[in-house]
């Protein structure tokens, strides 16, 4: 029988750290002198001990600690000097700079935004649509300080809060800040940047009069939902002709007050009432997008749904439920080590011509994570091996 063609000398595991370029890690150490006064444990045992965490879904510092020390001989080709203890990875968690690994998350997306951009979208509306929302991680302590009333038990568990913008074109975060699960989401509109070739897309939770006015005196188009209880004043309502979408009801000019003190100033935005007929609701949008149509404002709303799905994908398939400290720098580190895998296993997904679910992508390396096969090969043709072996066997029947 002819041997297996997906047969490799580097295992699964070895093939997904390798994306993860010397160059980059040794900038990360330089940067943050993450390797000073480090005998034996470095960043680059630390990086690879979290991503196996992550691809193998471990739940605990003896599970990855156990697991990798079982696997020793297994390590070599992918140049692990040292396996940690359990207490080693422990303080390595604590102790460790967690930017460092947010720096490397951010170099690797900047060296693989080819394989992952996908350009139709900005080529229609000409310009970089953006997303931005946030989730809360539950914590198993209260680490971070959360939200809610106080349990009968008095004790709170802790939350951290994950604010984070994609582009459109993307399947990635394109920035990532943690708070605490009390702050407010709108902190994150001092962060953004001002853009005239830039539209934001965010829910009505981020309701800001005076974020809005930022967004118009620096010509910055945004697009969200208008509350229940808006006060404004209608101005003008616009035609609706018919080449739009009959889901558009409405289309008007409409006046807010913004209150800045004593001082108050006259906003002009446009407030678009839209159908679904899918889901059989009626939405209300807002925005400064006065030139833009009625419909493809609705449709670029629609697009926020990406960034939920995100955060959903991020929730199912990786340790995100048990975290291996009880300190803020912890939690942190798995969470970008986390984000690291997941773009990793974006670029692979990215480049198969063969359709593949994330979460059986997921489900697949996590098996075979140090079984030696060809990953891409086996990707596209995984069931190569098993039809030669069917047809050899077929073959000496006939004998």
């Amino acid at each position: 029988m002819d041997k297996a063609t997906h047969f490799f000398g580097n295992s699964v595991f070895g093939q997904l750290i390798s994306l993860v370029e010397p160059t980059i890690l040794a900038q990360a150490v330089n940067q943050f002198k993450s390797d000073r006064y480090v005998k034996k444990f470095k960043t680059k045992d630390h990086l690879i001990s979290m991503l196996f965490c992550a691809f193998a879904k471990c739940t605990s510092l003896r599970e990855v600690s156990g697991a990798m020390l079982g696997l020793s001989g297994k390590t070599r080709h992918f140049q692990m000097e040292h396996i940690p203890f359990r207490s080693t990875l422990g303080d390595a968690n604590q102790q460790r700079n967690a930017e460092v690994f947010g720096f490397i998350y951010h170099k690797l997306l900047k060296k693989y935004h080819g394989f992952i951009s996908d350009s139709r979208i900005r080529d229609v509306i000409n310009k970089q649509i953006e997303i931005f929302d946030s989730t809360t991680i539950s914590l198993f302590k209260d680490i971070m300080k959360c939200v809610g009333r106080k349990p009968k038990n008095g004790k709170r568990k802790g939350g951290i809060k994950v604010h984070t913008i994609i582009n459109v074109d993307e399947t990635v975060p394109k920035m990532v800040w943690f708070t605490h699960a009390a702050t407010n989401d709108h902190i994150l509109l001092s962060k953004l940047k001002m853009d005239s070739n830039t539209i934001y897309v965010f829910d009505k939770g981020y309701n800001d009069y005076k974020a809005f006015e930022t967004f118009c005196n620096h010509q910055t188009g945004f697009v969200t939902r208008i509350k229940d209880n808006a006060v404004y004043e209608c101005i003008k309502e616009q035609e609706i002709e018919e080449y739009i979408h009959s889901g558009v009801r409405e289309d008007t000019i409409i006046n807010f007050t913004v209150k800045d003190g004593d001082n108050t100033r006259k906003l002009l935005l446009r407030k678009i009432r839209f159908y679904d007929r899918e889901f059989k609701r009626e939405y209300e949008f807002l925005t400064n997008l006065f030139e833009m149509r009625a419909d493809l404002v609705a449709a670029i709303y629609k697009l926020r749904w990406q960034i939920e799905t995100l955060f959903k994908q991020l929730k199912q398939n990786f340790p995100l439920k048990y975290f291996l400290g009880d300190n803020e720098n912890a939690i942190k580190i798995q969470i970008y080590c986390t984000l690291i895998a997941n773009l990793l296993l974006t670029v692979i997904l990215k480049q198969l011509t063969r359709r593949w679910a994330f979460s059986n992508l997921v489900s697949f390396c996590k098996i075979h994570l140090f079984n030696y096969i060809h990953l891409m090969r086996f990707l596209e043709n995984p069931d190569k091996d098993w039809q030669r072996t069917i047809r050899n066997e077929e073959q000496l029947a006939l004998f």
